[in-house]
């Protein structure tokens, strides 16, 4: 009778060495062929778990582990279709920077209420993510210059993504400020004011009056400050009510040119 021995279970390293045979085999079989689609499925099945591992790493920080995982999937998904055996590099050392980046553009593209600049994006994970360690290494909250020197960076730039790290989350405008709660965030902001896209043209406004001789601003004064009609002012100056129309469309006239030559 022949001896039976029972099939070793598969290790770790057997499970990445087979996972790494069907990349390489991958990478071998030209596009389009029919098993090629097969084949790439089954290698991205069986590096799921490294995808899979490096979403749980960012859970915890706002973003549901779910769509942390199908992020880190999308760049498990990448990484087999670029990697190349030929360049000398395993596909875990490549594939690990690609799922990363990709988990990391899921936070800086979708969880930012305020769009800030990439380079504080980036400064508050890294902050966060010192923040943690050193809490856990010091047994207690790192100061700016705890962080900072952990991260190689000068305090100011810490400030400025600690700083930059309050566009993260919104409030909402319908948020109570005050202990009675009848008054909101939004109540606190100021309406729209018109009088700001007219300052220009009254600082203009100023020497182009100048030009004006005195009958001539006399008569501008009367009508658009004193709000005296032409016959009003006629009376007042003591001319005719169609002199004071000539006298006051030459004024306007003169008043257009010179603030047209300003702007």
């Amino acid at each position: 009778m022949i001896p039976t021995y029972a099939r070793p279970a598969p290790t770790h390293s057997t499970v990445a060495e087979s996972a790494t045979e069907m990349l390489s085999t991958l990478a071998a079989i030209p596009a389009g062929h029919p098993s090629r689609a097969a084949l790439r499925d089954s290698a991205i099945e069986a590096w799921l778990p490294l995808a899979r591992h490096l979403a749980n790493r960012y859970s915890g920080r706002g973003e549901p582990t779910d769509d942390l995982i199908q992020t880190a999937t999308v760049g498990l998904i990448k990484a087999v279709d670029k990697f190349d055996p030929d360049r000398g590099v395993d596909f875990a050392g490549y594939a690990i920077p690609t799922i990363i980046g990709e988990i990391k553009r899921h936070f800086r593209d979708r969880t930012w209420s305020v769009r800030v600049p990439r380079r504080l994006q980036e400064l508050r994970l890294a902050i966060t993510e010192a923040n943690s360690t050193l809490t856990h290494s010091l047994g207690r909250s790192p100061t700016v210059a705890d962080i900072a020197a952990h991260l190689s960076i000068t305090e100011e730039d810490v400030l400025e993504g600690l700083e930059g790290a309050r566009a993260y989350n919104a409030t909402s405008l319908s948020t109570p400020i005050s202990a009675d709660g009848t008054t909101e965030l939004g109540d606190t902001l100021g309406g729209e004011d018109h009088e700001y896209e007219l300052a220009e043209t009254r600082v203009a406004l100023g020497p182009a009056l100048a030009t004006l001789d005195e009958r001539e601003q006399k008569i501008l004064t009367l009508r658009f400050y004193g709000n005296l009609t032409q016959s009003q002012i006629a009376d007042q100056i003591g001319i005719s009510q169609m002199h004071v129309s000539r006298l006051l469309t030459k004024a306007l006239t003169k008043l257009r040119t010179e603030l047209s030559a300003t702007f």
